[in-house]
């Protein structure tokens, strides 16, 4: 069956880019017009895996779509009658995008649907690396840059993405029975054991009204390190054309913003998900455009 044309399946994704991405799609509005297509695409296909991740199937039917979603990128084919899959093997025909970015993205959505916690920090970055560092290689690829370090500093942006996600999220996730947080460091800043799996949400809510301290000394803890590596993952800038540079610099900084934000007034992250005003993200986009001009 001959799929739609690649004009639809574009169009498609830029929808779905427009939509979701609160965001990302402040950065992708800089790039040209070839360039804002293909990381429309890749966008489109990292909402569904997610989708997968935070719907509410049950966990077989969510690892069986998982498992779709990778044949699918394994048999990529431009006449695919799935929107998605035709745009990225469309732009699969401009841009060398590693396959492998969207397999390991598969991957560390199947670790969300097992419920994979994590003891030690290490493990935590294994998980970013795997659902956002896999972006960030993804993204690079359409970037595009001839230098040795450029992959591993888009991974390294991909965590520190990642590491404001999971701080933004805490209540969210919680509800979820999910804490991303790695436990060595809810124990050294004195929260509950019961601060992990499905009971997480009233032990925060118990850490809010009886030790709000512990909580603001493990945002002030995690926030930190999270710009360490924004400082070493927006290397990547520097060797970047302009718009693809201010394209990273535009989402990267608003992630700073509203990690600081976060850091600022630690106790947000137990009344919702933190977000910026739209006119301060406007803000940092046109900044990010100027700056790297």
């Amino acid at each position: 069956m001959t799929g739609p044309p690649a004009r639809d399946a574009l169009d498609h994704c830029r929808r779905i880019t427009r939509r979701e991405a609160a965001n990302f799609y402040y950065g992708i509005r800089l790039l040209p017009r070839a360039k804002r297509d293909a990381l429309c695409a890749i966008y489109a296909f990292a909402r569904r895996a997610d989708d997968i991740g935070d719907g509410t199937m049950a966990t077989d039917a969510k690892l069986a779509a998982l498992e779709q979603a990778r044949a699918a990128i394994n048999g990529m084919l431009a006449d695919s009658d799935d929107l998605v899959i035709a745009a990225l093997a469309d732009i699969e025909r401009r841009f060398p995008l590693p396959r492998d970015g969207f397999l390991d993205l598969i991957e560390g959505v199947r670790m969300d649907v097992l419920g994979v916690h994590y003891e030690h920090f290490e493990e935590l970055v294994v998980y970013c690396r795997r659902v956002a560092g896999s972006i960030g290689r993804l993204c690079l690829a359409v970037f595009g840059s001839d230098e040795a370090a450029a992959p591993a500093l888009a991974d390294d942006l991909g965590v520190a993405l990642q590491l404001t996600n999971i701080l933004r999220d805490v209540r969210e996730d919680a509800l979820a029975g999910r804490v991303y947080l790695p436990a060595e460091d809810l124990r050294r800043f004195g929260w509950p054991d019961g601060a992990r799996g499905h009971g997480a949400a009233d032990a925060i809510s118990a850490v809010r009204a009886d030790a709000p301290g512990s909580l603001v000394q493990l945002v002030h803890f995690e926030a930190a390190r999270n710009r360490e590596w924004f400082e070493r993952g927006s290397r990547l800038v520097a060797l970047l054309d302009g718009r693809s540079g201010a394209c990273v610099l535009a989402m990267s900084g608003i992630y700073r913003d509203l990690l600081e934000r976060i850091d600022r007034r630690p106790v947000a992250i137990l009344e919702g998900r933190a977000s910026l005003p739209v006119a301060v993200k406007a803000r940092v986009a046109v900044r990010s455009l100027l700056a790297h001009r």
